[in-house]
């Protein structure tokens, strides 16, 4: 499987179907109803989910089983990555780039797919290791964080987590309203930017370089840095 800046890219229609299918196994699993009748229900791709439930059983991947379909423990192992690519996804797209829930489903059902196992693991890093996606389902864990455990801090948060102190280098700004981008630009509030945030009340002050600056709470939840030592400034 060929890989370009961590993205698979030989990921064929007829294999994202079976995942998909693999995908809607678990989900059923954990809501209790794994009938057959269910997967028939749910399924809303356009290839027949038949055929490709005799592939998941020819594959080893499932097996039917009293009129349930079950997860092989191949299976399972193979179908943990994939939710847990699609529920971190969801998390990424929700919370840091502030999509609806219409887009961010649509767009995560792309990155299940497509994600390496070393870019997973950077998007859980980055987001903390978040236990659930943003519908309450539990992400199942990588070795990410068993390394590091599961109350690490996130490497990327807003300014308004920061404490006074906190050094952080701007990553990105969330705002999509262009006058207020034109006017953090103007003030040197812009990418690769190094910041120290000097209090948190009444109003944010942050310091870059000599200068200080004033935000107050929407503008500081809506730049993103990265925490630095207190060296770095």
């Amino acid at each position: 499987m060929a890989h370009k800046f961590g993205i698979s890219t030989s990921v064929t229609e007829e294999e994202r179907q079976l995942e998909h299918l693999l995908h809607l196994i678990w989900a059923l699993e954990e809501e209790g109803d794994q009938r057959i009748e269910k997967v028939h229900e749910r399924w809303e791709h356009p290839l027949d989910v038949d055929r490709l439930v005799e592939q998941a059983v020819e594959q080893g991947l499932a097996v039917r089983e009293d009129g349930d379909m079950q997860l092989t423990d191949p299976g399972r192992e193979r179908t943990r990555e994939i939710v847990r690519r699609y529920r971190l996804a969801e998390c990424l797209l929700s919370e840091v780039l502030l999509l609806n829930e219409a887009q961010y489903e649509q767009s995560a059902c792309e990155f299940e797919h497509i994600l390496t196992p070393e870019v997973t693991d950077s998007v859980c890093s980055l987001l903390g290791h978040p236990p659930t996606c943003p519908h309450g389902r539990p992400i199942p864990r990588g070795e990410c964080c068993a390394r590091f455990g599961r109350d690490v801090q996130p490497l990327v948060v807003r300014i308004s987590e920061l404490s006074p102190g906190d050094v952080g280098k701007i990553v990105f700004i969330s705002s999509k309203r262009t006058r207020r981008l034109d006017r953090l630009s103007a003030m040197g509030i812009i990418p690769g930017t190094l910041l120290k945030l000097h209090q948190r009340k009444p109003s944010f002050i942050v310091d870059l370089g000599e200068t200080q600056l004033a935000i107050d709470q929407e503008i500081a939840s809506e730049i993103y840095v990265k925490k630095m030592g207190c060296s770095y400034i």
